[in-house]
């Protein structure tokens, strides 16, 4: 099956933002991708850690989340794309969700960020509230997709969590912010959380100025399938069960382990 991750720089213009997540969606569907990953907060994103940001937030059913469907069924392709979601009470903290919706454009699911970026000088829970860990899957042609997002990267247990839930595919939106060996970090983790479960990884992240680009898929074994570089745009690579399958055989690690991850 073909898979794409499609990388933009997302601001706080979210009629742009949904023109530039149309055209990358368009681009996956006419190579014949069956699937495209786009970044976290493709929606909307301003940088500003002061800015207010629930003014711009929408529910599951506005005006972003009816076009990312609109563009799956248009297009004949399914989507996964991250947004800022409204507070579900008055009083709480708006939420960076992840949502998932097939080539018709029904939703799959959505999976609420858990690890929030509270390092490297920013304090994303100052802005966003933070979910207790529930899996979001979907399978598709074979292949059973495990969704976390951006800094969840750097929790291993978030991976496993995903892949002891039957995923075979890791799917990462991401705003991977710029900095001192930040991109190094980047490139690692995707590949080691690759390795570590036996797994694809689909890791969609936003461009300059202010993030990283470098938007990649990585096979079960770590090798690199395709990367995006640093330009708005995307990159493809087929993703096989067989392949999954062969991996695991001869690197039984998952079989092998003594550890399990609980979560409470």
């Amino acid at each position: 099956m073909l898979t794409t991750v499609g990388q933009f720089d997302a601001t706080p213009d979210k009629a742009a933002n949904i023109e530039a997540a149309a055209a990358l969606v368009e681009q996956a569907a006419a190579q014949g991708s069956r699937l495209v990953v786009l970044p976290e907060n493709a929606m909307y994103s301003d940088p500003d850690p002061q800015a207010d940001i629930v003014p711009h937030t929408e529910p599951l059913d506005g005006p972003f989340a009816t076009a990312i469907g609109t563009l799956a069924e248009r297009h004949g392709i399914a989507v996964v794309a991250g947004m800022t979601e409204s507070p579900a009470a008055e009083g709480e903290r708006p939420s960076n969700t992840v949502l998932a919706v097939d080539r018709k454009g029904d939703p799959l699911g959505v999976y609420r960020k858990v690890h929030l970026y509270d390092a490297f000088g920013y304090r994303e829970s100052d802005r966003v509230q933070a979910h207790a860990p529930a899996p979001l899957l979907f399978t598709l042609e074979g292949i059973t997709f495990g969704v976390m997002t951006c800094y969840d990267l750097r929790f291993p247990e978030m991976a496993r969590f995903l892949v002891d839930a039957g995923a075979t595919a890791l799917v990462v939106p991401a705003a991977w912010v710029v900095g001192p060996a930040k991109e190094d970090h980047w490139t690692t983790l995707i590949r080691a959380r690759a390795i570590e479960n036996t797994a694809y990884v689909l890791a969609s992240g936003q461009t300059g100025p202010v993030c990283t680009g470098q938007s990649l898929i990585v096979d079960p074994m770590g090798h690199v399938a395709a990367s995006a570089g640093e330009a708005p745009g995307v990159a493809s690579a087929v993703l096989d069960a067989a392949r999954v399958e062969a991996v695991r055989a001869r690197n039984p690690s998952l079989a092998n382990r003594k550890f399990r991850v609980a979560f409470g």
